[in-house]
């Protein structure tokens, strides 16, 4: 499986890559291996930077990242730390809630020569907060987003594996956050005094001098909130067969279609669209020519 990136945006994902222990089986997953995947589905030069074991699962993995069109060649390999193995499990709301290993080899990314030069030639770097609970591959974070042209901050909470210094220190260097309801709200408790979701992102898009916020509310469709303009929009009506992976494929469509310089309304559609898809097929990165899809 192979596309063709001449002449096309770049972009660099850092972060976790991992095998889900799932009620349907066992998945490879992790958000920035999610995004890559779909970025480059979508015509997007996608890179992923990763830690695995020198184990049976990392060479899995990295066959698996190879098969699915991601180039292995940033995914480090850890012979001490063993690759990450994460239990999911489905609750009554269709939300899907995980036990995650600590340490584990992704927690050991470090800052090789050529990711620097990697992250300054991206038109967008993608990250987020799971990859930086270990102070090794927060530290190789903090190094690449010094570099970065356009950062992404994909928030992602998981408990325990998060701090309001990190958040802060991350949102600090972020030009645009992406986050879920719930985490709106734990950002408002821990940097705001409002309440409300509207004066919440104002007081954090000044505090922490970001220029855009995108805010996903499940079947609820969602929020973007820009400096010049507020728009909402609506999820597309599919019959759910796993929601996993869904929120990052919908990251990675709006991302190739404002990287291709669209309105900001048309990437929300676009997005809105393939996360619909994605969500009524099985796994985060469905095999799709996205040319046959009817939107």
């Amino acid at each position: 499986m192979s596309e063709s990136f001449s002449n096309c945006k770049k972009a660099i994902c850092f972060g976790e890559i991992l095998w889900d222990n799932l009620p349907s089986g066992r998945l490879a997953g992790g958000a920035p291996m999610n995004v890559a995947y779909h970025l480059r589905k979508l015509g997007v030069d996608a890179l992923l930077i990763s830690r695995v074991g020198g184990d049976d699962a990392g060479k899995e993995l990295i066959n698996f990242v190879s098969s699915i069109g991601i180039p292995p060649n940033h995914i480090q390999t850890d012979h001490e730390q063993s690759t990450s193995e994460v239990l999911g499990e489905l609750k009554a709301n269709n939300e899907m809630v995980y036990t995650i290993t600590y340490p584990t080899a992704w927690d050991f990314i470090s800052l090789q020569d050529d990711l620097i030069t990697q992250v300054a030639a991206a038109d967008v770097f993608v990250f987020g907060s799971l990859a930086a609970r270990n102070e090794i591959s927060k530290n190789t974070l903090l190094a690449l987003l010094e570099h970065a042209k356009f950062s992404v901050f994909d928030v992602n909470l998981r408990a325990p594996h998060y701090s309001r210094e990190t958040v802060s220190t991350f949102l600090s260097k972020a030009d645009f956050a992406k986050l879920n309801e719930n985490e709106i709200m734990i950002l408002g408790e821990w940097f705001t005094a409002e309440k409300e979701e509207n004066a919440i992102v104002n007081a954090l898009m000044q505090q922490f001098k970001l220029s855009e916020i995108l805010i996903t509310k499940g079947a609820e469709g969602g929020t973007y909130y820009g400096i010049k303009e507020t728009i909402n929009y609506k999820a597309e009506k599919v019959e759910v067969v796993d929601t996993v992976g869904s929120g990052d494929s919908f990251l990675a469509a709006f991302l190739s279609k404002k990287l291709a310089g669209e309105e900001i309304k048309n990437c929300l559609d676009f997005a809105s669209k393939l996360a619909g898809f994605v969500t009524s097929q099985k796994g985060a990165c469905p095999i799709y020519d996205i040319n046959e899809l009817a939107f």
